[in-house]
């Protein structure tokens, strides 16, 4: 079943992606995402079910644009400091703490994490990132996890727990 599922929701991105139904895109598309699913399918998740439910797949169209939201306000914020004649920047990397349980969950995290501009995620510990920040504003860690976390988190954690 989860290969299954790997495949469509593979597929699914696909056709965003090349936003196209074209025959030779969607035989690509196959082939690419059947490859794909035989090589990583198998460690998608456990109970992969959960992704066909309605209300998960609401929660992900409503992440989408949030996650774009600060995606794009990152973009704006890294641009500011690099054209800025003073180059504001404060690297550093901070910890911080989830409180999401799966490991799916937390790999969305940190993907959504290293997406935006200015913060890079070095490596998940159990419930601890280690966040590569481009201007710390605090190491406290309860701060900078309620800074760099807290607004993907309440989604994914309706995603995917």
């Amino acid at each position: 079943m989860r290969y299954i599922v790997y495949f469509v929701i593979g597929f699914g991105f696909w056709l965003l992606l090349t936003f196209s139904i074209n025959l030779d895109h969607l035989i690509a598309g196959v082939i690419v995402v059947a490859i794909s699913t035989i090589l990583f399918g198998g460690y998608f998740t456990n109970r992969p079910v959960k992704f066909l439910q309605i209300h998960r797949l609401f929660w992900i169209i409503v992440y989408i644009p949030i996650f774009l939201f600060y995606m794009l306000r990152s973009n704006i914020d890294v641009a500011y400091r690099v054209l800025h004649p003073q180059r504001p920047i404060k690297p550093g990397i901070v910890k911080i703490k989830t409180s999401l349980k799966t490991d799916i969950a937390k790999v969305f995290l940190a993907n959504s994490i290293t997406l935006t501009p200015g913060t890079m995620t070095c490596e998940i510990d159990g419930e601890y990132l280690y966040i590569h920040w481009i201007w710390v504003q605090t190491s406290v860690m309860d701060k900078a996890s309620k800074i760099i976390a807290d607004p993907f988190e309440k989604y994914l954690r309706r995603i995917f727990e």
